[in-house]
């Protein structure tokens, strides 16, 4: 929960800085460029949330390692983000800053969770009628999980559509549940 609200206060930071330069695309390759570098590597994450070593020392390796690769706006918020002891939650950060970038050129990410995986027809039907519900362009992100049986479930930022089988099971089995029998 503290991540999510890290991430929304500090990335809402970024983009007011970067749309006040005219620089969101550049930011948005920039800065969600680090995503992959910094998911991947668990010992650099470890090393700039270690407490026991100086803001200094993590400055120092943050301008080494992305020095030449970011914009000087994007390698200040780096060091804001250490100076404030909030880097650990970069990849938070970055996912938040993408999804505002997204959204300000009406792009909204979602997440179609179904049992077995869609064709693309399929696809395309959810994706038409999610752009129709919501006024945006939709990025699609197809994830199987057969444990919700049938149906699918919708995520969509701070929104989640429950359509699935598992989910019409549970509330049953809470209906019958509260029927008292005499």
């Amino acid at each position: 929960m503290i991540a999510q609200q890290v991430a929304k206060k500090y990335a809402r930071a970024l983009m007011l800085s970067v749309k006040n330069k005219g620089m969101v695309d550049i930011a948005a390759d920039q800065f969600v460029g680090l995503r992959p570098i910094v998911a991947a590597d668990a010992e650099f994450r470890n090393f700039l949330a270690a407490p026991q070593i100086s803001p200094d020392k993590k400055e120092e390796m943050v301008r080494t390692v992305f020095g030449e690769r970011l914009d000087p706006l994007l390698l200040q918020f780096l060091m804001v983000l250490i100076d404030k002891h909030r880097v650990n939650y970069l990849v938070e950060i970055i996912d938040e800053f993408d999804r505002l970038v997204k959204a300000e050129k009406g792009i909204l990410k979602a997440t179609i969770i179904t049992a077995v995986p869609m064709n693309e027809a399929e696809e395309e039907k959810v994706i038409t009628r999610l752009a129709a519900m919501t006024g945006m362009k939709i990025e699609l992100e197809p994830k199987v999980d057969p444990t919700i049986i049938g149906g699918m479930i919708v995520v969509m930022h701070n929104r989640i559509i429950d359509g699935s089988i598992r989910n019409y099971l549970k509330t049953i089995e809470e209906q019958l549940a509260g029927v008292k029998v005499h």
